[in-house]
């Protein structure tokens, strides 16, 4: 263990367990606050529940990243020689990095605002998605590029895959919101393991971030989870997958002599679930001959819960898979080739699973599970009538 490892560990809880207490905090202002700012999800069209919702949640998780990553940035620019031994040590790399981080934070700022006002009046697809690539290409223009191997070494190549991640990140998270608890959990996930990914290969100033980032995303899941008495809004998930997205090129998953160069893979298997939604969801709409951008229920949440799960069930179902897909990542920094293809094999083979449970059965969501059907269909049949004669009730009054 190195130790920039140790320092991580040492003061990573730290920053996350302030992020966690300030986000729980200003999520119940917001949900006090969010009616009086014109900023609540009513309930119709393809939206489940029931009851006007407070959409505040993505402003919680911003403010609460910004002040904790403000706080470490005036300790290390007024107080570097008066810090601990083991951070002091990095104060002429922070400092060095500042002006990256700030245009990180300044365009996911920029997003997050483009999201709030979309929660207030609904903007158009097309500004949205035109800002979205423009915050993007501001990233690859000032050197945040993706650098991989082959052809992705040139600067055009890498800026134009670094824009289209960062623009696929972000909406791969808005796309996400839709179901209580989901993309938070599923952040919290990613976020989690691209920091212990990169800190693997000696990174350190990404991933105390994506730490601060988990912290915020664990406050704001106590008022999320269902039922959920917040939500994130556009707000929130915008300013979600815009920095994750460039925190991943940011940060460093390969470094030279040091480690496999296949831990440049990483970022696809921990998003391979979000991206499977996305692109699922898009390619239904196109075939139907609607806008990508339309809204409607046909999510992978969605269709799990027509499959007969609950909503909670179908959000740990996705934060499992995401994670069993992610934990295989950890350890491409260490693979040659034959192993690399080995992870990414297992990872497509866990979303053949889920597409071809998705694609069993009439999609037809019931009351009854499928087993309980299945009983009372083969009782009824044995006796000769239409309805069962014997069943467990948890409310014997009830007659149905």
């Amino acid at each position: 263990m190195t130790d920039d490892f140790r320092l991580l560990l040492t003061f990573g809880p730290i920053l996350a367990g302030a992020a966690f207490v300030l986000c729980a905090v200003f999520g119940g202002v917001a949900r006090r606050m969010a009616p009086r700012w014109g900023l609540l999800d009513r309930p119709g069209g393809h939206k489940g529940h029931q009851a006007p919702v407070p959409l505040g949640g993505g402003v919680a998780i911003w403010l609460s990243v910004m002040l904790v990553l403000g706080v470490c940035g005036a300790a290390v620019l007024f107080a570097g020689d008066r810090l601990p031994e083991g951070v002091a040590r990095h104060v002429g790399g922070l400092r060095e990095r500042a002006a990256e981080l700030g245009l990180i934070l300044g365009l996911a700022t920029v997003l997050m605002v483009v999201g709030f006002l979309d929660d207030r009046v609904s903007l158009g697809w097309k500004p949205r998605l035109a800002i979205q690539f423009a915050c993007a290409a501001a990233v690859a223009a000032a050197g945040v590029r993706v650098t991989l191997f082959g052809p992705f070494t040139h600067p055009l190549m890498g800026g134009a895959v670094t824009a289209l991640w960062i623009v696929a990140m972000t909406n791969a998270f808005n796309m996400l919101d839709n179901m209580d608890g989901l993309s938070a959990s599923v952040g919290l996930i990613a976020a989690l393991l691209f920091g212990v990914a990169q800190a693997a290969v000696g990174g350190l100033f990404a991933p105390a971030v994506l730490l601060i980032l988990v912290g915020a995303l664990a406050g704001f899941l106590v008022h999320n989870h269902a039922p959920a008495r917040l939500y994130m809004g556009d707000a929130g998930s915008n300013f979600l997958g815009f920095l994750l997205g460039s925190l991943t090129v940011a940060g460093n998953f390969f470094q030279g002599g040091r480690a496999s160069p296949f831990g440049v893979l990483t970022p696809l298997l921990v998003m391979a679930v979000p991206l499977y939604d996305m692109t699922s969801v898009i390619l239904i709409r196109l075939s139907e001959g609607r806008s990508p951008f339309q809204p409607d229920r046909r999510h992978f949440s969605h269709r799990l819960v027509g499959r007969g799960l609950t909503p909670p069930q179908a959000v740990c179902t996705i934060d499992l898979v995401t994670l069993a897909c992610g934990l295989g990542a950890l350890l491409l920094h260490r693979l040659d080739a034959w192993g690399a293809a080995v992870v990414l094999a297992q990872t497509g083979c866990l979303l053949g699973i889920v597409a071809i449970l998705e694609l069993s059965g009439t999609g037809t969501r019931t009351e009854r599970t499928l087993g309980q059907a299945r009983l009372e269909t083969a009782d009824s049949l044995a006796r000769g009538t239409g309805r069962p004669s014997g069943r467990v009730d948890d409310d014997p009054s009830d007659p149905t």
